[in-house]
């Protein structure tokens, strides 16, 4: 005899088939989930509902693994491949000056070009990031809609849909197919086109984003290339300076003592020019040499192997690139915040920034000094004196001739000017400021206006 059965046999299957004619599919819910911002689980219950035998090693993750080590060697490949370049372009360069000095004009320039690039591709992409969270926090505030409408969609696949319909790619396509369906379900058509509106904006934003992050990467990469070959040759220039300069160390150290001795600028420069032999020195040649007078020969900056200057400062105005790309928060006689008036300009730079001279000239001074953190100071001729503050480190010493765009110095992290540190500046800030015959004079004049217009050696 057959046993009966009753309904009571299986005490779920009632409330199985009344839940199905509503139920979502996991795929299309998973989706409007991620859409959404939303984890199904979050991690740590991930972790807990996981069989012990996941435990061991995946297959997966042991690709994963192999694939970052041979990553990391290919890396280091191309760190070695590098630094075999640049011991040979070095050696090449043998004791010819010119072709060093024009080297590192280039590269620095290429540093700098590529910190725009970097500069430029970062403010495009705060607004697109901005614009993402946005729809993703809307997105987030109508889960419940997202599901409402997923899920009449799919009881409207009860009734003969679409293929499409049954199997949805993505939460977007099917709120497309949903705006298809509203001949059938017209209540929903409003409400799934703001929402495939929404969703097709994030996916154009994510793909717009990752095109720029890719394109960043790249010109990360190609940073971290170019400084460390402009290390290299700025190292090499050195070495050659010191071997010129058999006691520059002891020179240096004593103009830190010198500096310390003195309150003001106009008095560091005097005591430098006066006291220090190397500065003197420069100070000297410059005031014999000077440059040509007259309408300005740009052909003449051509010259890497030049020691004296090619343009006359005095003629070189709406000529000069600022020495570091950045923007500028403080213009010259604007106020200094301490009831005083600006002697120079400030640019707010990016974190490890390459500056390079704005102009030729003699350097009377490099480092510490005051409140002015790393101080850089030219004698470019004619009276007149060029001094750059706010560095983390400077590649020059005293007494040296340096040419316009030459790197001279990199930023730090932070700002190092005591009067821009009251302001809570968050980025490194570079100040520059112009002198003719000890007085500060507005250094507008001698910028160029565009790209096209700045000089380079």
């Amino acid at each position: 005899m057959r046993p009966t059965r009753t309904i009571h046999s299986y005490p779920d299957t009632a409330r199985r088939g009344l839940l199905c004619s509503v139920r979502i599919p996991l795929s299309i819910a998973l989706l409007s989930a991620g859409f959404a911002g939303i984890h199904p689980l979050p991690a740590a219950a991930q972790v807990a509902a996981a069989p012990p035998q996941a435990a061991a090693v995946s297959p997966d993750a042991i690709k994963q693994r192999e694939q970052e080590l041979e990553a990391t060697r290919a890396q280091q490949k191309s760190a070695a491949e590098l630094q075999a370049r640049l011991k040979a372009d070095i050696a090449a360069i043998g004791q010819d000056r010119s072709k060093l000095n024009a080297q590192l004009i280039d590269i620095a320039a290429q540093v700098r070009g590529v910190e725009t690039r970097i500069d430029d591709a970062e403010a495009r992409l705060r607004p697109l990031d901005s614009r993402e969270q946005q729809i993703r926090g809307s997105l987030d505030s109508r889960r419940s809609e997202i599901v409402e409408v997923l899920a009449a969609l799919q009881r409207a696949g009860r009734r003969t849909p679409p293929a499409l319909l049954v199997r949805p790619e993505d939460a977007l396509q099917s709120l497309r197919t949903a705006m298809l369906l509203g001949s059938v379900v017209p209540e929903l058509r409003g409400r799934a086109e703001k929402l495939a509106g929404d969703l097709t904006e994030l996916v154009t934003l994510r793909k717009t984003i990752a095109a720029e992050r890719d394109r960043l990467a790249i010109d990360r990469d190609k940073l971290k290339d170019d400084q460390t070959r402009l290390a290299a040759l700025v190292d090499e220039r050195q070495r050659k300076q010191s071997a010129i300069e058999k006691d520059m160390e002891a020179e240096g150290a004593r103009a830190i003592a010198l500096s310390r001795q003195v309150d003001s600028l106009q008095g560091l420069i005097g005591k430098m020019e006066q006291d220090l032999k190397s500065a003197a020195k420069a100070a000297a040649t410059a005031s014999l040499q000077g440059a040509p007078a007259g309408k300005p020969n740009l052909g003449a900056l051509k010259d890497p192997a030049r020691l004296s200057p090619a343009i006359a400062f005095a003629s070189a105005k709406g000529l000069f690139a600022l020495p570091v790309n950045g923007t500028k928060i403080r213009e010259f006689g604007g106020s200094d915040g301490a009831g005083g008036v600006e002697k120079g300009i400030s640019l707010a730079t990016r974190a490890g920034a390459q500056v390079t001279t704005p102009c030729d000239g003699w350097v009377v001074y490099a480092g510490p000094f005051r409140s002015y953190g790393q101080l850089l100071i030219l004698n470019a001729g004619g009276g007149y004196h060029v001094l750059i503050a706010g560095m983390e480190r400077i590649s020059v010493n005293i007494g040296q001739f340096v040419l316009t765009g030459e790197p001279v110095a990199t930023m730090g992290t932070r700002s190092q000017v005591a009067s821009i540190l009251a302001t809570n500046a968050s980025q490194p800030v570079l100040y520059v400021e112009f002198r003719k015959d000890g007085t500060p004079i507005d250094p507008g004049p001698w910028w160029a206006a565009s790209e096209g217009e700045k000089v380079r050696g």
